[in-house]
Formats: structure tokens, sequence, C-alpha cells
């Protein structure tokens, strides 16, 4: 990055970004982003007692794992950015790196507060011997991560985040690239008509024919088990992936938790091999569709609007991750994984599915996506840059 002018230093240094240390200031993090997207009709403002939960070190998953501190940008006594710094402890041990992870990164359409808000997660990172900065993870791997760059007609599905289009330009002119491949959201229409179900359909039927790959649904007798046959499948398929990040069974735990009280068991997918699980295929309902309406329950007379939204019913089942072990690959079991999906989410009256997000730098799950007929219709970026 080139030295920054005269005139630039000086815009920054009216600028101010303070670590968050009173309740007040905790608040103002907390709910900043309801100023940024408050004209923004694609934004499902996130449940405000979850999100308080996250950055919470007594309550947060992150927190065990790793330490983080908060930052409020001011200026002229008034709110203009937010900004987290945190080091995986866990995973720089693991993966023997140095990385410090930003997120939570919220600004106004300000230049100046985009580089002060940097500046100090970099400067956080460099007091740690921490050499890079990677982002926006907002303390979470799996929620809300990256910058949108692509796909603004629709809001986002659970779990897929919106930012401004700003974004991009503040990390990429900081001098942030891209960390990897872009991460990718598909649209699969779930219609009986659809050409490209109906041939996955004639192939799922020649591999169900064989008889050796079986579908089953989870035991939530069995939960705990269940999660360790997660957490074995998200490790071993995608640990090829170039920047994997290791999964520690109490994040999954955490990850799938919230789901057991929303999801439709009947469309939680495994399938196997002599008794062995060798994939999942979890599909919920998009539950963005209703959050969108609930001001992330901010105040006690949202409630009302969560009561009316109840018995909504989402139009889109949201399918979070297509995993199977490498030796099965070739096996066909993915296929009839997708067949048998579509077939019970069309009649459950699911219009279409969202597979989210699944990595560019992934080679068999966009291919197998094309096939079935899916389009990108969102796209997300993860960046980096060396700090030290």
């Amino acid at each position: 990055m080139d030295s920054p002018s005269e005139a630039t230093v000086a815009a920054v240094s009216s600028v101010e970004v303070r670590p968050v240390r009173t309740q007040r200031e905790r608040r103002v993090f907390l709910t900043f982003p309801w100023r940024v997207y408050a004209n923004d009709p694609l934004w499902v403002p996130p449940l405000l007692s979850e999100r308080a939960s996250t950055i919470d070190p007594a309550r947060g998953v992150f927190w065990k794992r790793g330490e983080a501190e908060l930052f409020v940008a001011w200026k002229d006594g008034e709110a203009v950015g937010t900004i987290c710094a945190a080091e995986d402890k866990a995973l720089n041990g693991h993966l023997g790196g140095r990385e410090c992870i930003f997120g939570f990164f919220e600004c106004v359409e300000d230049t100046v507060v985009a580089r002060a808000l940097i500046d100090r997660a970099a400067t956080w990172a460099r007091a740690r011997g921490l050499v890079t900065l990677g982002g926006p993870f907002n303390l979470d791997y799996e929620d809300s991560y990256g910058v949108l760059v692509e796909g603004r007609d629709r809001p986002p599905v659970i779990l897929c985040g919106h930012t401004p289009v700003y974004y991009q330009g503040f990390l990429e002119d900081y001098g942030f690239v891209p960390l990897r491949g872009d991460n990718l959201a598909y649209e699969i229409p779930l219609s009986a008509s659809s050409a490209a179900l109906q041939r996955t359909a004639l192939m799922a039927e020649r591999i169900r024919s064989k008889g050796w790959l079986k579908i089953r649904t989870p035991d939530l007798d069995r939960w705990q088990e269940e999660v360790d046959v997660v957490l074995e499948l998200l490790n071993r398929s995608l640990a090829h992936l170039t920047d994997f990040r290791p999964y520690e069974r109490e994040a999954v735990e955490a990850m799938v938790g919230p789901f057991r009280s929303i999801a439709d068991a009947d469309l939680i997918l495994f399938v196997q091999v002599d008794g062995k699980t060798v994939g999942w295929f979890p599909g919920v309902p998009n539950m963005n569709e209703v959050l969108i309406h609930l001001n992330g329950l901010r105040y006690p007379w949202d409630m009302a609007r969560a009561l009316r939204w109840m018995r909504y019913r989402p139009r889109c089942l949201s399918i979070k991750s297509v995993l199977i072990l490498p030796e099965y690959w070739g096996s066909g079991a993915a296929l009839l994984l997708i067949d048998e999906m579509a077939r019970r989410a069309r009649a459950k009256g699911y219009a279409w599915a969202d597979l989210s997000l699944t990595s560019a730098d992934k080679p068999y799950t966009p291919e197998l996506a094309t096939r079935m007929g899916a389009r990108i219709y969102k796209r997300y970026r993860v960046y980096g840059k060396r700090v030290a």
C-alpha cells in the first residue's frame, strides 16, 4: 500500500477507533449495522440476542479457543464503524500459522473510516506477533462470512451475509487480495419438470438398483453420536481445500445445535455403505424469509411480528453442505442424495433449493451443481493481507 498523503493522515486522525469497554459501547457495537443497512431492503437483521452471545467471552464458542477485541470508530462523537480483531489460537497452533482474523467490519461509506478500522485491527495483530489479516469472519467460520461481490437481486439465505457494495472497494484499495476462490451460492429450482433433475433421477435410480448405497435420516436420540459423525465428515471431506480450517467438536455442536428446533429430520440426509456413514446432505428451512421481518427482535414490540410470522412456511430449502468422504467421490452417492432431497423437498412444498456456500476451489461440488441445472446467484469473497 502506498504511503498516505498528509491530507489522508489528517483525516484519519479525526477518526478515533476505541476498544469496547462499557455496556453502552457494547450496545453501540451490536446495533451499529442498523445504521449501515437502514435503507437496504435486502438486509436480514441478525437476532440481537444471538449476536450478543457470540461476542460475550462467557458464552461465545470462539472465546474457548482464542482471544478477540471489539472496536468502535468514532467521529465527532458519533459511531461510524465497527471491527473485531481476533486470534484463533487453537487453529494457529494446529496449522503453525500466525493469522489474525477480522470481522464485524461495518462502516459508513467513508474511506477514511474504513482505513482507520483496518489499521486498528492490523496494530492489534502486530502487537501479538501475528503477520496476516484474514476475513471477514464474525468469530464464526460458518456464519455470514465474506464480502458480497455478486448477487443483489434477493436477500441472503440463512447463515449467509449481505454487505454494501463499497466494502469490496475499501478492502481492495487497502491492499487485500482474495484469500481463496470465491464462495458460491447456487439456486436449484425444484420443479418436477426440470430437465436437469429428471436426468439426475434416472442416474440415481440406476445407483439405487445396485443396492450398496443406503439413505438414512438422523437418529435424534443419539444426537451426540451424530455430531461425531458430522465432525469426521467435515474434517475428511474438506481437508483438500487450500485454506481448510479443521473443525473442533465444540464448534460443530454449536453450529448444528440450533437447527434441531427448526429442521425437518426427513430433510437431513446421510448416505451409508455397509453401515458406515460416508456422506451428509442437510437441508434446513430458509428462516431468513421470516427473520427479515423481525428487526432482530431488537425491541420488545418486535415480538408481535414474530408471533405473526410464526406459521409461515419458507419457500426455500437451504442446503448447507454436500459432504462425501473422498474415497466415495465417484460412487454416485452425491447424485443419490440430491435426487432424494429433491423428491422430499418438492413433496413438502419447497419451490427452490439453495446450495451454499461452496468454494470455487472445491472442484467436485460446483461441477455437480452445474450438472443439476443449478446457477450461481450469489458470490462472496474472503480477503487476506500481510500486515507484519
